[in-house]
């Protein structure tokens, strides 16, 4: 697919605001998703190119978050790995069927992650009592991974809020974490889709450049702002992406 040269630097500034919202609070991909679309990318292109910058945006975050020490690699591995084979089956499957069911549930669970943030007490950085074990948290983790690999938007965001409220965790830990399985993620959707020839990787590498610069700009701010940015942010993400979904999903 020939892709002209200014449309490439327009998609990398783009990149570079969904990377920074991917950093803090997730839900990027429903501004890159249009944007692609609008493009004049198949759908099946457009799931596979933004997968593609992706990974740029979550690997940079994870590494600025890592290098803050809020990243426990070591005890989270192998919730990474559950959430990396949840993400190649969907991705596999989502090759295969109409993604129009999921576009109609996703506004819901989007609605509850925004009103768990509104109302609960315990979205900030203190630790609180967790419900679930790691590997009581394994099939949610899988669960999250898969609908990564099918559809995507809010991974982030999904992630961030059941660690807090399943797991205990302090909100800019959690979405440390959640970088790190959104990593994982996004390594074998973009290891699957490129098995399918589903990326147009001139415009996947263009919005990987802007995508690192904004998630770099991101993380950072977030590491030092903590919960007061990640919150109000995650509060917007959320509530943003319920509107666009069922706007979309009533425009058909």
């Amino acid at each position: 697919m020939d892709i002209e040269p200014w449309l490439l630097i327009v998609m990398a500034l783009v990149a570079v605001l969904t990377g920074f919202l991917d950093s803090v609070a997730g839900g990027g991909g429903l501004v890159m998703m249009p944007a692609l679309l609008f493009a004049g990318l198949p759908p099946q292109l457009a799931l596979g190119t933004n997968k593609s910058q992706s990974i740029a945006a979550t690997t940079m975050a994870f590494v600025n978050y890592a290098r803050a020490g809020l990243v426990d690699w070591r005890k989270e591995k192998w919730l990474g790995l559950l959430a990396l084979v949840g993400a190649a089956t969907g991705s596999l499957l989502v090759q295969q069927i109409s993604t129009r069911a999921l576009e109609l549930i996703v506004p819901l669970l989007l609605t509850g992650v925004a009103l768990y943030v509104l109302l609960s007490p315990r979205m900030d950085d203190t630790q609180a009592h967790q419900l679930l074990s790691r590997k009581g948290y394994a099939p949610v983790a899988g669960a999250i991974g898969f609908y990564d690999g099918f559809f995507g938007p809010g991974t982030g965001s999904f992630f961030a809020a059941t660690q807090v409220g399943l797991r205990g965790e302090g909100l800019t830990r959690a979405t440390a974490h959640a970088k790190l399985f959104n990593m994982m993620t996004n390594i074998a959707s973009v290891i699957v889709f490129a098995a399918g020839g589903k990326i147009v990787w001139a415009l996947g590498l263009s919005c990987a450049v802007g995508a690192m610069t904004g998630s770099w700009i991101g993380s950072r701010f977030a590491v030092k702002h903590g919960a007061r940015l990640i919150r109000p942010l995650l509060v917007v993400v959320s509530l943003a992406l319920t509107a666009r979904l069922i706007w979309g999903w009533f425009a058909g």
